[in-house]
């Protein structure tokens, strides 16, 4: 099993996408990364979400796991009803609460959770740490994803009105959606079993 993040955004955070495969001795791998432009249209989001979901080598093995909050409830709605590759999709809210716990949603359907974001950022933190998340290092983001891995690490980070701000940014506005889409990807991957023998995704 494959497992696609996809966190939202539009006029002022990018969309992102991230395909992570697990691997043997509990290591997750960064396969895929790709940003939509800003200003990207959500109809076309979910176009180029069921698209790549069809892949060959993703349809019918990869799950699904996307950001649910905020314009999430539309999105997750036209996803269910898309003809889309994956095998379970999974709308997550993301809060600032103590705790995950499952909801039912707007829909009333599908697998739905409120997730603290605390909880997805510090299993990727740990992750990390761990030596046990591995980045394919020939993507066009990868850089852009260890320079927002870089920033979440560093304590003297702070957030200012127009997003997070680092003196080594020069005041320019600071993302972390690769960040969220990685995030939420390894944690769908996280709650269920890791299988071992899968073939490669490269």
């Amino acid at each position: 099993m494959l497992y696609l993040g996809l966190d939202l955004g539009k006029l002022r955070d990018f969309t992102a996408l991230a395909i992570v495969e697990p691997l043997p001795y509990d290591e997750l791998a960064v396969r895929y990364l790709e940003r939509a432009p800003l200003g990207t249209p959500y109809l076309r989001v979910v176009q180029r979400v069921t698209e790549l979901s069809c892949d060959p080598i993703l349809n019918g093995r990869c799950h699904l796991v996307m950001d649910g909050s905020g314009v999430g409830n539309p999105i997750e709605e036209a996803l269910r009803t898309a003809q889309g590759g994956w095998r379970g999709l999974t709308a997550v809210t993301i809060t600032a609460g103590d705790r995950a716990r499952q909801s039912t949603g707007t829909y009333g359907i599908g697998d739905r959770w409120n997730v603290p974001r605390r909880d997805l950022l510090s299993g990727l933190q740990i992750l990390l740490e761990k030596g046990k998340l591995k980045i394919a290092a020939e993507m066009p983001e990868t850089r852009a994803l260890v320079r927002e891995l870089i920033r979440l690490r560093r304590p003297s980070s702070r957030r200012g009105p127009q997003g997070l701000t680092d003196p080594d940014t020069d005041g320019r506005e600071e993302h972390d959606d690769l960040v969220m889409a990685v995030a939420l990807a390894c944690w769908q991957a996280s709650r269920t079993k890791i299988g071992l023998g899968m073939n490669r995704l490269i």
